[in-house]
């Protein structure tokens, strides 16, 4: 009951012909494809670019009309520091997926850490999408009736197409998420291993049938307002094979040959955020990472693991992650 009144209470939580590249506006100005066709390549399901704003020398603001979701969102992108002046490359892309609940939605990595800075000398571009306030990272189930939104097809495909497609992005990839970002990173990660040659989870939910986790899960869909929860992937006894599909704890073979990354703290505070006090999701984050690396270990798949003690379910603990899970991530990326 202590786990379900901390998640009510709780706040944010490519011989094919050359591809186009988009001509990138100056800073705090937008392009507009009126057509969905004139500016940018689509998505081979149509998905479109209808707006590009550039917020800074490195960032822009893509929203995206997707088929996959029936309606619009964002993704913000961070461009490598040498991506106006080498046309003729391709980049590794590294994504970085927002957790539950997150008013910022695409903009949290920039708005909360120095992502940034930390890239600015990185031979990487940096993809972060909005991920709904609860999408899940996964097509939903809806009796069968109907998969949007699918917040996967949206990023995995939609998404990814329309980078390489319009902005150059390579086919290395790594995937790196906090919270249930960190559950939307291994998702990934297992159910696309021909996409990602790493991933990293940052106090994540790796094991979406462990005890109690199904109530979180269910609570935190009510509290933003999902009243039939069931929407997600049904009742976990009922359609137990659905919830199993989507879980990395489930899953854990065709993880094997990647660079994996795990951590969490354990919800108590420390020096690095003192002023918070402890909290429940920590501690929940914790026990399923463990036990996700447990079992990977068991089976003989490699992982590096960062179990680091007192922290938080917050951000100050996440941007110390990427730092430390960088060696990881760059594996992946070929770096």
């Amino acid at each position: 009951m202590a786990l379900l009144a901390a998640a009510l209470a709780a706040g944010p939580l490519t011989p094919a012909a050359t591809p186009a590249t988009a001509s990138v506006p100056p800073s705090g100005t937008a392009s507009t494809s009126a057509s969905g066709a004139a500016a940018f390549l689509p998505a081979d399901d149509g998905a479109q670019i209808v707006r590009e704003t550039r917020v800074d020398d490195r960032t822009l603001d893509l929203e995206i009309d997707s088929p996959a979701l029936g309606r619009r969102a964002t993704v913000r992108v961070l461009l490598p520091t040498g991506w106006a002046g080498q046309p003729g490359r391709t980049w590794p892309t590294l994504w970085l997926l927002h957790g539950c609940c997150e008013p910022a939605d695409y903009r949290a990595w920039t708005q909360f850490t120095d992502v940034e800075e930390f890239t600015a000398d990185k031979e990487t571009m940096v993809v972060m999408p909005s991920g709904g306030a609860a999408g899940m990272y996964s097509a939903w189930w809806n009796f069968g009736l109907s998969t949007k939104p699918d917040w996967e097809t949206f990023h995995v495909t939609e998404t990814r197409q329309l980078l390489e497609r319009n902005y150059r992005a390579g086919t290395r990839r790594s995937v790196a998420g906090l919270s249930i970002g960190g559950f939307g990173a291994m998702h990934y990660a297992f159910r696309h291993p021909e996409l990602f040659g790493a991933a990293a989870s940052y106090s994540g939910m790796l094991n979406t049938l462990s005890f109690g986790v199904p109530a979180l899960i269910k609570t935190i869909l009510v509290r933003e307002g999902i009243w039939n929860w069931t929407a997600l992937w049904g009742e976990e006894l009922l359609t137990n094979k659905l919830w199993r599909s989507h879980n990395p704890y489930d899953n854990i073979e065709p993880l094997r040959g990647k660079a994996l990354y795990v951590s969490s703290g354990n919800g108590q505070p420390s020096d690095l955020a003192p002023q918070e006090s402890a909290d429940a999701l920590e501690p929940a984050a914790l026990g399923t990472s463990k036990q996700f690396v447990e079992k990977l270990r068991a089976n003989g798949v490699a992982v590096t693991d960062d179990f680091y003690g007192k922290g938080t379910h917050d951000w100050p603990y996440w941007e110390r992650a990427l730092h430390r899970s960088w060696p990881t991530l760059a594996e992946g990326l070929g770096l």
